[in-house]
């Protein structure tokens, strides 16, 4: 009875130990966000805009988007560091297409997890169709929403008008979010001083990599914490998610995600499901949308960070993550004709797979890879 006792005292200390690292990696996360924006500044001076001058057509800053994520593996990290940037004076516009890419490069995780079941051909059908769904879901949004943001400026608008409250009304005012700001300026503070010795701008190139690296370690690391801390309650959700309609599978894939802090994991974990004939890509797709919507919660968690003049930029383009993926799914899913597109599409994708392996490699690469690459060298 004591061994007992004394056993489930170490597991609750371990706990509350998690708890403490998940809150630690919170703030280091902040922390970082900040380091970015300061770095940024530091290093560009007032040629912030020049700086991204090769980034300026949205198709181009598209591309970077997907292959910055599809490098790290997380459209959280890449949002967090775009919010970093937009801080520190990356203009709007330029970083709307970004954040547009980050959601189609995160989607490379599902397609590597397929490739477990190459070993059974119908196995593996059904894996990569259920991990492409995401992929065409995702092209399918950004061929709508990048179009309507190039030539009216859709997000832009919406997201400034959300944030509209912040700005106009004095007892709302960014300015006031100052709390988080105090807790970090020690620290930035703290890297900016030996930092300021070295000559030219080189500290503030120094504090941007310094900052996103430790934005990759601190979201991983949560990552990890919370799947350890979660697990059993999003398995939980996920078992009462499926099968009990479209609203509830986009609520809970969104309730998952924030709960391991990776679309790419929640993602990940139906690919096998679908693979081996538990769960079909039908009833699995909603959730998968709903892993959009969740992942937005991180680049919100990082706007907070950020305080003085870009402060309500930062926030804007964090709402504009959430915002794009809330109507993408609105429009795609709510239109039966569009809704089926990433479906028919991911089937038929599936169907050649199942043919030939060389098929997934070469969607992979030019994807992913090619396309990115080529698109980059022609613009600039």
């Amino acid at each position: 009875m004591t061994s007992q006792v004394s056993t489930a005292s170490q597991a609750t200390s371990k706990n509350w130990l998690k708890w403490a690292n998940l809150a630690f990696m919170l703030y280091m996360l902040l922390v970082a966000v900040a380091m970015v924006g300061t770095g940024f500044k530091w290093a560009t001076g007032d040629h912030a805009k020049t700086l991204f001058d090769f980034a300026s057509h949205p198709v181009a800053a598209l591309m970077i988007g997907i292959a910055a994520t599809a490098l790290i593996q997380s459209s959280s990290t890449v949002t967090s560091i775009i919010v970093g940037l937009v801080a520190g004076g990356l203009p709007i516009e330029t970083a709307i297409p970004m954040v547009m890419g980050a959601n189609i490069g995160t989607t490379v995780t599902n397609t590597l997890v397929s490739l477990g079941h190459a070993r059974c051909k119908e196995e593996f059908r059904r894996a990569f169709t259920c991990a492409t769904v995401h992929d065409f879901f995702n092209l399918f949004a950004v061929a709508i929403f990048l179009p309507l943001e190039m030539a009216f400026g859709l997000l832009n608008k919406i997201s400034a008008w959300l944030v509209s409250p912040l700005t106009s009304a004095s007892d709302l005012s960014i300015k006031s979010m100052n709390f988080i700001k105090p807790l970090t300026k020690p620290v930035v503070n703290a890297v900016k001083g030996p930092l300021e010795m070295l000559p030219n701008n080189t500290g503030g190139i120094l504090m941007i990599a310094l900052g996103i690296i430790t934005i990759i370690a601190a979201i991983t690391i949560m990552g990890k914490l919370m799947k350890k801390l979660m697990v059993g309650r999003a398995r939980e959700i996920l078992k009462s998610a499926i099968g009990r309609g479209p609203l509830h599978g986009i609520l809970s894939g969104s309730v998952v995600t924030v709960l391991v802090q990776s679309s790419s994991t929640t993602t990940s974990l139906m690919v096998p499901l679908v693979g081996t004939g538990v769960l079909k890509v039908r009833d699995v797709y909603p959730f998968t949308l709903g892993a959009n919507i969740g992942t937005c919660i991180t680049a919100l968690l990082a706007a907070t960070a950020v305080t003085g003049e870009f402060a309500v930029f930062a926030l804007q383009i964090a709402l504009v993550h959430l915002s794009f993926n809330i109507l993408a799914t609105a429009l795609i899913f709510g239109l039966p004709f569009l809704r089926e597109l990433p479906l028919k599409a991911a089937e038929w994708l599936g169907q050649l797979a199942e043919r030939s392996q060389f098929a997934v490699i070469s969607y992979m690469v030019v994807v992913f890879l090619i396309l990115p690459g080529v698109v980059l060298f022609l613009t600039n």
